[in-house]
């Protein structure tokens, strides 16, 4: 016996041959980022965010992946200009863990989704992954999400195989002042990296997410044998002061040549910041070795 389709299923299906594939549905979905690790792993799935937030900034200090300039500015991360995103109109809002006191005020505007990257104690690089995935979940993009994971992985494996065989010592770390230093330790995406390309984090202090306290410049000489790697911006006065720090020239490292200044990363970013802090570190070590 044939079963006709009733009024109201005729009906739906009318109304889902008008609607465009899921995917295309999410990628027109207008998306607002405020935690800068969210904006740049949207950015890498092909996402344009209507908005998001200290984008001067974020040029300056993430870099990549590029934001359109059609995005609009909200203001400081943590303390976005509500009343221009409501203007702005998001269908979802993307945050971190770190920004879940603005969730009242967020959901006020429109559904929040939110993923956590950083715990103290806990190397960062696996939950940016599950991070992505979720995301491109989220957006119907779980093809592009997974390609970006796989393309992470493997670019990561493949810098770590330019490196000399036997593991090196390295410090990354901050200068805020010409006689202090923070240390990026395992729970950094800056020390988790430094693993998977086979090196060795001279900082096995612990720290909290990112970088250790302040730390004295003295405390860089207790592993005489490790590189240095400055993550960029300085502040002016140490770019002018460092050459004539007695302090600082008395470390091996800087006598011996094994100090490099790498571009600015996103010191919380997701893979996008894990894949270009790779490829700084990799091409700065490998400079050393040639030096």
């Amino acid at each position: 016996m044939i079963h006709l389709p009733n009024r109201r299923q005729v009906l739906a299906l009318a109304a889902a041959a008008l609607l465009p594939p899921v995917a295309a549905r999410a990628a027109a979905m207008r998306v607002a980022a405020i935690d800068w690790g969210m904006l740049e792993t949207l950015l890498a799935l092909g996402i344009e965010p209507v908005a998001a937030t200290e984008l001067i900034q974020f040029r300056k200090i993430a870099v990549e992946p590029a934001v359109p300039q059609s995005a609009t500015d909200l203001g400081l991360r943590g303390a976005p200009n509500y009343e221009l995103l409501r203007i702005v109109a998001p269908d979802l809002i993307v945050i971190s863990n770190f920004y879940e006191y603005q969730r009242p005020m967020l959901e006020r505007i429109a559904p929040v989704f939110a993923q956590t990257v950083y715990e103290a104690g806990v190397p960062p690089y696996a939950l940016a992954e599950a991070a992505t995935l979720a995301l491109g979940e989220k957006l119907g993009r779980q093809a592009e999400a997974k390609r970006y994971v796989d393309e992470t992985a493997v670019e990561i494996t493949q810098l770590g195989a330019t490196l000399p065989p036997s593991p090196a010592r390295v410090f990354v770390i901050s200068l805020g002042d010409s006689r202090h230093f923070r240390a990026f330790g395992r729970d950094s995406m800056f020390g988790d990296v430094l693993t998977r390309l086979g090196l060795v984090n001279a900082w096995t202090n612990e720290t909290s997410y990112s970088a250790a306290a302040p730390v004295g410049l003295e405390a860089l000489a207790r592993v005489p044998e490790a590189s240095i790697l400055i993550v960029s911006p300085l502040p002016a006065d140490v770019g002018r002061s460092l050459p004539t720090n007695a302090l600082w020239n008395a470390l091996p490292a800087v006598r011996q040549g094994r100090v490099a200044v790498l571009d600015p990363v996103n010191h919380f970013g997701c893979l996008p910041s894990a894949r270009r802090f790779a490829r700084l570190a990799t091409a700065a070590l490998a400079g050393q070795s040639h030096g």
